[in-house]
Formats: C-alpha cells, structure tokens, sequence
C-alpha cells in the first residue's frame, strides 16, 4: 500500500491525516496547537485566521475526536459549519468532546476552538 508523504510541521503541530473532499480534492489536516478559551463562533474565526488556520469541519472535528481526544479539553469546540436550516439560522455546529456529540450552538454563545490548517496534496 502506497503512503502519503507526511508535511512539515511547526513545533507543536500534529498531523491529524488526508481527507476527499466531494469534489474529489485530497488535503492533509494539521492540527495547529493552542486551545483558544471560550468565545463566540465569529470571534472563534478570526482566532484561527489571525493564527494561520481555520476551524476544523465536522468531519474533521469527528476524525479528532476519534484519534485526537488528547488534544482537547473536555468541552465542546466550533466547527467552522453554521447550521444550513433556515429554522436555526445563527447556529453553527459544534463537537462535544466530552461524550462525542456533535449539536448546533447558538452562535453568540462561547464555546472553546482549535484550529486546523489544510494543505493540498
């Protein structure tokens, strides 16, 4: 079985794997270190903008909380999705990673965040 070819990583980064996206993209995701206190989900954004990354997706932040719980508090995290339905427009998603859970969060709400970033392969 082919490898992938791991990226550099910064002191204190954690390769957290590939991933397809639907259009058929592969990326690397790297888990930036540093776990921001609780903020609302815009400020939570800009955190990990001004740092080099971004939220993680839900798919990622499930792909963490299955091989990564470690690097997390017991607490929910932003994801960088707001919620689709129009009924909880000003939601966005978060992971629990205390019970696994992912559920909506109103998005003036604080919650913690990590931040990831995304290299394509």
């Amino acid at each position: 079985m082919q490898q992938l070819q791991i990226p550099p990583l910064a002191e204190g980064e954690v390769y957290v794997g590939a991933l397809g996206d639907k259009n058929g993209d592969v990326y690397h995701i790297v888990l930036l270190p540093g776990d921001n206190k609780h903020a609302t989900w815009a400020a939570q954004l800009e955190w990990a903008k001004s740092i080099g990354g971004d939220l993680p997706n839900r798919i990622e932040q499930a792909i963490l909380f299955a091989n990564f719980r470690d690097q997390f508090e017991q607490a929910a995290y932003w994801s960088n999705t707001p919620d689709a339905d129009p009924d909880y427009a000003g939601w966005a998603w978060c992971q629990g990673f205390d019970d696994g859970g992912q559920d909506g969060h109103r998005q003036g709400g604080e919650l913690r965040a990590r931040a990831v970033r995304r290299l394509p392969i």
